[in-house]
């Protein structure tokens, strides 16, 4: 019985407290509606003016979004298929380095007639490609760039600054304004004997 009389009172408790929530929400609404209708007619449509501007301005980043999308799929699209297609042009190089190579083939004209061939077609795809924005990078004798070569070794050479560039052990290209590949590169540095003999000069310059 007392299990019962609990329950009740319970049941009773959930309804005022529902009451109480319902009239607190009409409360909320009534004076929402209140403030809107102290609104004046101007200050209404300055508030649709900026709704509207503000849906214009979402409505156009939207576009210029998509805008610079599609011009990056048209620029770029072909961006790997140009950077395997590099590929060709590094088979010819190897193939020719390995004829130059062979004894057998050494200054026959056979080997003159196969390389000249060979410069022809290279001359051809640097061409394809120069004609759809992929151009070589220049690398010999400049400065090492890291934004465009990649050092893979050093090598001795006191006639050259430090840190030029004096071997291109694969080209490097680039398409529009993007580095497609970088140049794999030699760099000068000084030679042990010209190091050692700075720091000897440097040292006697500090006992003077």
């Amino acid at each position: 019985m007392e299990k019962d009389q609990n329950q009740e009172n319970t049941d009773k408790t959930s309804e005022k407290d529902q009451k109480d929530l319902n009239q607190d929400q009409k409360t909320e609404n009534l004076e929402t509606n209140n403030q809107e209708q102290e609104k004046t007619p101007e200050e209404k449509i300055l508030e649709l003016e900026d709704k509207l501007a503000r849906s214009f301005a979402e409505m156009e980043n939207q576009r210029r979004r998509f805008e610079k999308e599609k011009e990056d799929a048209f620029e770029y699209g072909g961006f790997s298929f140009a950077r395997e297609a590099l590929n060709l042009i590094d088979n010819l190089e190897r193939s020719k380095q390995i004829l130059l190579n062979d004894e057998t083939l050494k200054d026959t004209e056979a080997l003159k007639k196969t390389l000249e061939h060979f410069d022809i077609i290279n001359k051809d795809l640097i061409s394809i490609f120069l004609k759809n924005k992929i151009k070589p990078i220049e690398c010999l004798n400049k400065k090492l760039d890291p934004n465009f070569h990649q050092a893979m070794i050093e090598i001795e050479d006191d006639q050259k600054e430090p840190g030029t560039i004096v071997q291109e052990i694969q080209k490097g290209f680039t398409i529009k304004d993007r580095l497609l590949r970088p140049a794999l590169v030699g760099v000068a540095k000084k030679s042990e004997k010209k190091a050692e003999k700075n720091e000897e000069n440097k040292e006697n310059s500090g006992d003077k």
